[in-house]
């Protein structure tokens, strides 16, 4: 088996482990703390310091990568995980909303340090591909590891629910920290030194791209990223758990099932356009998909507004607006992958994926805020549906100018 190939399966593996523990986490806070009495704010609140993080993490964890290599960035997440997950295994009396924030903290430097890493990865593993097969092969890679990994954050989303109804929070914790720790020290041994490093040493001023394209596509995935949070992160589970009545199981199931299928529309979304897409994936098809999301969005709302059957209108709709979402964030993590720089890929992708975490931190914001704000006339999540339909049409806007 070429070393390409080996290293791929090693950078998944750990992606799809980090990311079991990682939807579990989400869904496990979530409805713990909603079990406790918190607010849609307060909530959301929780979950500040992760997506906050996460934009910092992206900045200096590209230019971090292309200092000390992708291996070690992706084995400290991994490391940084395991010790977010220990620090909630504590006694309820300790879990205060600043402990839990600053655990969240450390949990999105985490991730954005193990997806930085991961993505990056395939840009410098597919050079050893031929190269009439380059292109094909990297839509292909990278359309696998970012699908599985959504499939794989579906099951983390229904573990979390499961886990908390049979061993409670902190026993959750424990155990998911003790199996991730098992990933990280094996991940020690079998990831390539150095993988990843530039050759040059980058400035940390070169941080912030001067790339027009990279810049557009960037605010494309903020606004792309906010439009399915504003609604997806607080309004909807406590919609379904305080307007239709969903148990906590119940609600993770229907995440777990949502994101799974997401995932694999995504991991599969290259074989739904020619053999010749990925020279023909650009701007322009980029910005026809994110239209057709903002439609699927607004027809969603007016169907929600006037219709008298809610809970089978918005199960319908949920289920085709992820088919939609998910070829557009195809579609997107491609195009970052490919016009990223080879040497110091990670510095690209970092800058690109700290506007995602950017996007997920102000839908988070917006999805608590505006919940609540039109909660009192009923009409919370017609307003964080609403909001989702401006920031599509935005980044439909934004997204064409790549060339």
């Amino acid at each position: 088996m070429p070393l390409a190939i080996k290293q791929y399966i090693v950078i998944t593996a750990n992606y799809w482990a980090f990311t079991l523990t990682d939807g579990a986490l989400r869904m496990l806070v979530l409805l713990y703390f909603y079990q406790l009495g918190y607010s849609p704010l307060a909530l959301a609140s929780l979950f500040l310091f992760y997506e906050f993080f996460g934009v910092i993490t992206n900045l200096v964890g590209g230019w971090l990568g292309a200092r000390i290599g992708l291996n070690k960035t992706m084995n400290i997440g991994l490391f940084i995980q395991v010790f977010a997950l220990l620090m909630l295994a504590v006694p309820d009396e300790y879990l205060t909303v600043i402990y839990i924030m600053a655990a969240q903290a450390l949990s999105g430097i985490a991730k954005d340090l193990n997806k930085m890493s991961a993505k990056s990865s395939i840009k410098l593993l597919v050079a050893d591909v031929p190269a009439n097969d380059q292109q094909g092969r990297l839509f292909k890679w990278v359309a696998l590891l970012t699908g599985s990994k959504n499939t794989l954050k579906g099951v983390g989303f229904f573990l979390g629910g499961f886990l908390l109804t049979i061993i409670g929070f902190q026993g959750a914790m424990l155990l998911m920290a003790s199996l991730l720790l098992l990933i990280a020290l094996l991940s020690v041994f079998l990831l390539k030194t150095e993988f990843g490093k530039a050759t040059y040493k980058p400035k940390f001023r070169q941080i912030f791209s001067t790339h027009a394209p990279l810049n557009y596509l960037s605010a494309a995935r903020l606004c792309l990223f906010s439009a399915r949070d504003v609604w997806f992160v607080v309004a909807l589970p406590v919609y379904l758990a305080s307007q239709l009545a969903w148990s906590h199981q119940s609600i993770g199931t229907f995440f777990a099932v949502w994101i799974i299928l997401y995932g694999f529309v995504q991991a599969y979304a290259p074989a739904l356009f020619s053999r010749k897409t990925a020279a023909q994936v650009n701007g322009k098809l980029t910005g026809l998909w994110a239209g057709i999301l903002a439609l699927v969005s607004f027809l969603l709302l007016l169907t929600l507004y006037t219709a008298l059957d809610t809970e089978t209108v918005l199960m319908v709709g949920l289920f085709i607006f992820g088919a939609v979402f998910a070829i557009n964030s195809s579609l997107h993590s491609y195009l970052i992958v490919d016009i990223a720089k080879e040497d110091g890929v990670s510095m690209d992708v970092g800058f690109y994926y700290m506007a995602n975490a950017l996007g997920r931190l102000l839908g988070t914001l917006l999805s608590g805020f505006l919940y609540q704000y039109y909660s009192g006339s009923g009409q919370g999540l017609i307003a964080c549906i609403f909001a989702s339909v401006m920031l599509t049409l935005f980044a439909s806007i934004f997204v064409r100018r790549v060339n």
